[in-house]
């Protein structure tokens, strides 16, 4: 056994480690670590690995593997440069393509020119049929703009004249706004004029919370539209036409309005009655027409 390997082999031995640890961890075989041990380096596919041998233990069993190389430099051989010097492989030599391939080729290529060229030509036939097919004078000789031939406006007597007045269209009149005006205490409940006369208006209750809802048409004894307990986020709407008595037993939850008008009630935590009286017109026309028919008969 040489100096070099007994180092190794006792340092492999201080740390409880066999031969087939160390071949677990440097990949190295059985065999080659043995004969590293030994001292018998034939073994060794050659003198290039013994020194890389010699390396891979050192540092397995935890030795320096420079100086362990450097102190046992008489006992490792010198790596043969030509063995050290790896073929390097030969490169394989491209295929040649074979003659059945080239003319595949050829024939792809010459298919993709040909087909090329009957599609240009198909697409020149086509414009040119449809050149043809357009009969002359087929065209739209419409002129852009056309006098539209409009019938002369014509005075009283029928003859037309030149210059047509035509009086403006007056707009339509607009509706007078929504009033909402307390009148008067009628008993316990507040009375509200509701104008202006003559006009369509709607009412509506909206109930934010849980309350008490009677609503009727004609007063406080009138017919009963509405007597129960409304929920939360109900809206009711009603058409005014007569009196509409309106009681509800929380006044903070609930919100009527008359057209989009809101209707006060004091938002209190509490009953509120009220009525709304829509105005009437007053007929002012039946007068003037018995005095024009007494002035007719005199």
């Amino acid at each position: 056994m040489s100096d070099l390997g007994a180092l190794l082999r006792q340092a492999r031995e201080e740390r409880g480690l066999s031969l087939d640890d160390i071949q677990e961890v440097t990949k190295i075989r059985k065999r080659y670590l043995e004969a590293i041990e030994t001292g018998d380096y034939r073994v060794l596919p050659g003198t290039f690995y013994v020194r890389a041998f010699v390396k891979n233990y050192s540092e397995a069993v935890g030795l320096e593997p420079d100086e362990v190389l450097r102190l046992y430099k008489h006992e490792v051989p010198a790596p043969n440069i030509q063995q050290a010097a790896e073929p390097i492989p030969a490169r394989k030599p491209r295929k040649m393509k074979s003659q059945k391939s080239e003319k595949l080729g050829k024939i792809g290529f010459n298919v993709l020119m040909w087909s090329f060229l009957v599609l240009i030509v198909l697409v020149i036939w086509y414009y040119a049929i449809n050149k043809k097919s357009d009969p002359p004078g087929t065209a739209d000789d419409t002129p852009i703009t056309e006098q539209s031939s409009e019938p002369n406006a014509t005075d009283g007597t029928g003859s037309p004249t030149d210059d047509a007045v035509v009086s403006p269209t007056p707009p339509p009149p607009t509706a007078p706004p929504t009033t909402v005006v307390f009148n008067s205490k009628v008993g316990i409940s507040d009375q509200y004029d509701i104008g202006p006369a003559g006009v369509a208006h709607t009412v509506e209750i909206k109930i934010s919370g849980k309350c008490w809802v009677e609503v009727r048409s004609g007063g406080t004894s009138g017919e009963k539209l509405f007597y129960a307990n409304a929920q939360e986020g109900s809206v009711q709407t009603y058409e005014l036409t007569d009196t509409l008595y309106i009681n509800v037993g929380r006044a903070d939850f609930a919100e009527i309005r008359v057209d989009g008008v809101l209707v006060p009630d004091t938002d209190k935590a509490g009953k509120k009655t009220m009525l709304l009286q829509p105005l009437k017109e007053t007929n002012t026309n039946s007068q003037g027409s018995e005095s024009g028919g007494s002035i007719g008969s005199e």
